[in-house]
């Protein structure tokens, strides 16, 4: 398949001596060494004549080829900005099938600029395909179609112009964050970071992180990015390695043929095969029992895998991307994952923090979270100033837990956004739901605190302790176990109060609370990560 800008110079032509001239969009179809199927010829509204005029040669020159015409408009042809937008929306809307047509992009007709637009999509992936340039004949006399030449774009030779797109660079972020407009620093650049490998790699990434903290959206948004760019052909296969148990996980994962156990009636193609060109992502993988990570291990490594009772080998080339919130190394250290098979996945680990890490994002993915609402049922609802408020407040208050992260917010989003009268969730509604989430993070938490502070003070000690300081206590203590290091269960401590404070040592104000009690951060720190 051709694509390409009408020349209204070189295609130019009326009558019988049309045909005397080198016509490139034309001459394109006469060599007999070029079998094009279709060919969509990009044009501007006022141009419609000459596109008709030059179609219609095309048919009679090739009457094997589809010929199309796709009006884009700008003004000026050598104003940069206009025609680069004009082919990038029309690069963006248009549903390519790399998997099933190549693609030449024609860059001999339209003006210098327009020429340099059709190559920065092609070298970018908006187009996936590759350059052809057309020549008239050497000598005039001689006729014929003249030359073609086929460009394939290395794109490794071109960084430094692929440096300049950080406008794309920013929209790729944004879409992996689902168009959130995040503000915690740590997060933002943790993104960039993901959409560099993204787009650089088919080797596997590993996302960590605690349970709802969005690691399912992120997998497929990553495909997406990648799917978008033609840098994947497969499709997106999701499965939760925790549901895959016993002997029906081997069958699920890598296939089976008929009759290779009671009850297989037929072939299975199984999951890393349906991934085949494209993205495999298995969360929760450290809930796979020994055989399958031994049977991963192999596929990720050579592409190959046998299928349970097959004699013959299946390849399949797939991208994987894991995603657990267990301490794989711990598990590696007591036997549970296999060692080498963390050593090959773990080469672009990225950890997700959870909702209570970020109370600065709390606030945009609130919207996001009515947005979605409003998508899946057709009615937008928003909060009164009173009740926006109160809600932020309890969010991003060092009492909001967040234990299920953003599905917990997507829960609570959902439920005032129904009981929210004529639309508007009111401050009343907003009061239910913080009881509500209260209860739910708080009476778990004391049905343990006592224990807690029994295992880590004694029981002697734990017997000198008010009540009320016992409760902020088993909090604190709750935090430090969740958190990566001193500094970080700081950060969420005093998230209030650190922000009256020209500078916050928020790692010492934690070290001194806990040695009141006669504690260190060792004491009540939780498993390294």
């Amino acid at each position: 398949m051709v694509v390409g800008l009408l020349g209204t110079v070189l295609d130019a032509g009326k009558g019988p001596e049309r045909w005397e001239r080198w016509r490139p969009t034309v001459a394109l179809c006469q060599h007999e060494d070029l079998l094009i199927d279709r060919f969509e010829i990009l044009h501007q509204k006022r141009m419609q004549g000459l596109a008709r005029v030059v179609m219609e040669d095309i048919r009679s020159v090739s009457p094997e080829t589809e010929v199309v015409g796709e009006e884009i408009e700008f003004d000026d042809p050598w104003d940069f900005e206009q025609v680069y937008a004009a082919l990038h929306d029309y690069a963006r809307r248009r549903a390519w099938q790399p998997e099933k047509e190549d693609v030449l992009v024609h860059i001999t007709t339209g003006t210098h600029v327009a020429q340099i637009c059709l190559f920065l999509l092609t070298e970018s992936h908006h187009i996936p395909g590759k350059l052809i340039q057309a020549s008239p004949p050497r000598r005039k006399r001689d006729g014929g179609p003249g030359e073609f030449r086929i460009i394939d774009l290395d794109l490794s030779r071109y960084d430094r112009l692929a440096s300049r797109f950080q406008v794309e660079s920013r929209e790729a972020v944004s879409f992996l964050k689902s168009g959130i407009d995040t503000r915690n620093g740590e997060f933002n650049r943790l993104m960039e970071r993901i959409e560099k490998v993204a787009i650089s790699t088919r080797a596997p990434i590993l996302l960590l992180g605690p349970t709802g903290a969005g690691k399912s959206r992120l997998a497929r948004r990553i495909y997406d990015l990648k799917k978008a760019r033609g840098l994947v052909k497969g499709a997106f296969v999701e499965v939760n390695s925790s549901t895959l148990q016993g002997d029906s996980a081997m069958s699920a994962l890598f296939g089976h043929v008929r009759g290779a156990f009671t009850g297989a009636a037929s072939d299975r193609p199984g999951l890393l095969r349906t991934a085949d060109g494209g993205v495999l992502f298995l969360d929760e993988i450290g809930e796979l029992g020994p055989d399958e990570q031994a049977m991963l291990l192999r596929a990720v490594e050579e592409k190959v895998f046998l299928p349970v009772g097959a004699d013959k080998e299946i390849r399949s080339t797939f991208q994987l991307i894991a995603g657990t919130n267990r301490d794989l190394p711990a598990d590696v250290r007591a036997g549970r994952f296999r060692e080498d098979l963390l050593a090959r996945i773990n080469l672009w680990t990225f950890r997700l923090p959870g909702l209570r890490e970020r109370p600065e994002d709390i606030e945009p993915n609130l919207e996001f979270e009515l947005e979605e609402y409003a998508r899946s049922t057709g009615v937008r609802v928003g909060f009164n100033r009173e009740a926006r408020d109160l809600f932020l407040r309890f969010a991003t208050s060092s009492g909001a837990r967040w234990t299920g992260n953003f599905r917990d917010l997507n829960g609570a989003v959902h439920r005032m956004a129904t009981l929210a009268p004529g639309g508007r969730i009111t401050a009343a509604v907003a009061r239910e739901e913080i009881d509500r989430l209260r209860e739910a993070w708080e009476e778990p938490a004391a049905a343990g605190a006592e224990a807690v502070l029994a295992e880590v003070l004694g029981s002697g000690p734990l017997a000198a302790l008010d009540r009320f300081d016992r409760v902020q206590l088993a909090d604190v203590i709750g935090v430090c176990r969740a958190s990566r290091g001193l500094s970080e269960a700081g950060r969420i401590l005093f998230a209030a109060s650190r922000l009256g404070k020209k500078t916050a040592n928020d790692a010492d104000r934690l070290r001194k609370y806990l040695t009141r009690f006669g504690l260190s951060w060792e004491d009540v720190a939780g498993p390294r990560r």
